[in-house]
């Protein structure tokens, strides 16, 4: 071989391994690229899953801030309701005691506990506290408690005829639903006999 043809080899090597070398740095280099998008993609991924939370939470931490706001004296309103209950009571007391009925002194005293009960009334609604309208109402189970059925043949069945006990709302959440008496249908006397007669059949076969 002559020496003109072992340089042209040697090139031809030195060539070859340059390009393999090139190769494997291109290679080197792609893997690296790829990688460092990788983690690029991971932390955007990580970043974006972190503001969420935070946003997340600064909405609860701002329902809470609201609810707080207006509904703080809730258990406050919610026990003096008991003092428009002992008001109606002291009324009805008043009212049915045979000493007083018709006298001056009543009627003073009567006049003296509706101005409260009505300040009283006044007073809430100035803080979004409402009655809950019964009478002559739909029952609705998520505002009234039927306590007892009257019969009552002008109304139609279901229908509020009775308020025992004032419900009350603060906004939309409820304080305590109205106890009530609702309207069902009159038994005719034929119903009543079979009743009677059913419930003495009952208690023979006992």
């Amino acid at each position: 071989m002559t020496e003109e043809e072992i340089k042209k080899s040697s090139k031809e090597k030195e060539d070859k391994l340059d390009q393999e070398t090139s190769k494997d740095n291109e290679e080197i280099k792609n893997k690296k690229k790829v990688s460092l998008d990788d983690k690029i993609k991971e932390l955007e991924d990580k970043l974006k899953r972190t503001f969420a939370e935070m946003e997340n939470q600064r909405r609860r931490f701002e329902k809470e801030k609201d609810d707080a706001f207006e509904y703080g004296g809730f258990a406050f309103a919610k026990e003096n309701l008991s003092i428009l209950d002992n008001l109606e009571r002291s009324k009805q007391s008043l009212e049915n005691d045979e000493n007083l009925k018709n006298t001056e002194a009543l009627k003073k005293i009567i006049e003296h506990l509706n101005i409260i009960y009505n300040d009283m009334l006044s007073i809430f609604k100035k803080n979004n506290i409402e009655p809950i309208k019964s009478i002559n109402e739909k029952l609705d189970p998520n505002l009234h408690q039927a306590m007892l059925e009257i019969e009552d043949e002008t109304k139609e069945v279901g229908t509020i005829v009775k308020e025992i006990q004032k419900g009350f709302l603060m906004k939309d959440r409820l304080l305590r639903p109205s106890l009530v008496g609702v309207s069902k249908k009159i038994k005719k006397k034929e119903e009543n006999r079979e009743e009677i007669q059913q419930n003495n059949q009952k208690k023979d076969e006992n």
